[in-house]
């Protein structure tokens, strides 16, 4: 049965939503029970649930630098593109809605003073990293995820079963990474719900989350296709 538009937009967007609304929960809501490396598994299980959720559906994107990624290696169509990446920004606005609305039911939550996840570089950097290593970091990180995502979903792979846990533990090391840099985007819409709300530096600093997880999706596009040589095709 042929899937339409309108469903892996769908899919999208609630694939986008839950890696927000999980990711960015797990360190507004639990993110001094479980620290970074709880935060980190946060993201990773997101992504490792949604594969497997709606993979069969629309590829479980839910990153804009995903999609462009594929879309500079001709795994998906500049129309479908177009669709997802709206779809993404539209969940992760309404994660990032919803986990406003739960984290206000705190006496003592500020989103002042305790931010709704957003990512930043500089004051807004977890570790006070500068923005000279923030735009390096989600360059870098985001070559390094969209390689494994190439490499895991590739029709040469016999191991193609198994893309989704493959996927979802590179974002997790990644983040174990990561996070003290930048909080960790790797995805454009990840970074712009958060934002939204939280304003100011988030908004001031929005750039460096999108330019380099899509600068890192052309990168590691082309880094596939000098090792990879299947036959692009529909995504």
């Amino acid at each position: 049965m042929k899937v339409t538009l309108s469903q892996k937009f769908i899919a999208e967007l609630f694939g986008t939503l839950v890696l927000v609304l999980m990711g960015c929960g797990s360190a507004v809501l639990a993110g001094k029970h479980v620290g970074f490396l709880g935060i980190a598994f946060a993201f990773g299980l997101s992504v490792l649930a949604m594969a497997y959720a709606i993979g069969h559906i629309s590829g479980c994107h839910i990153n804009p630098a995903i999609t462009i990624s594929m879309l500079a290696t001709g795994k998906i169509s500049g129309k479908d593109a177009g669709a997802y990446i709206i779809a993404q920004i539209i969940g992760a606005i309404a994660g990032a809605g919803i986990l406003y609305l739960i984290a206000q039911g705190k006496a003592d939550y500020s989103l002042a003073a305790n931010g709704l996840g957003q990512n930043g570089v500089g004051e807004g950097s977890p570790d006070g990293y500068n923005l000279g290593s923030g735009l390096i970091a989600e360059i870098v990180l985001t070559t390094i995820f969209l390689v494994v995502v190439h490499g895991s979903t590739s029709r040469n792979n016999s191991n193609g079963g198994f893309a989704g846990l493959a996927i979802g533990l590179s974002l997790t090391l990644i983040h174990i990474v990561g996070i003290p840099v930048t909080g960790v985007s790797v995805n454009p819409a990840r970074s712009i719900g958060p934002a939204l709300f939280a304003g100011g530096a988030a908004l001031s600093s929005l750039w460096v989350f999108i330019v380099g997880p899509i600068i890192g999706g052309l990168l590691g596009a082309g880094i596939w296709k000098l090792v990879d040589k299947e036959t692009a095709a529909s995504y």
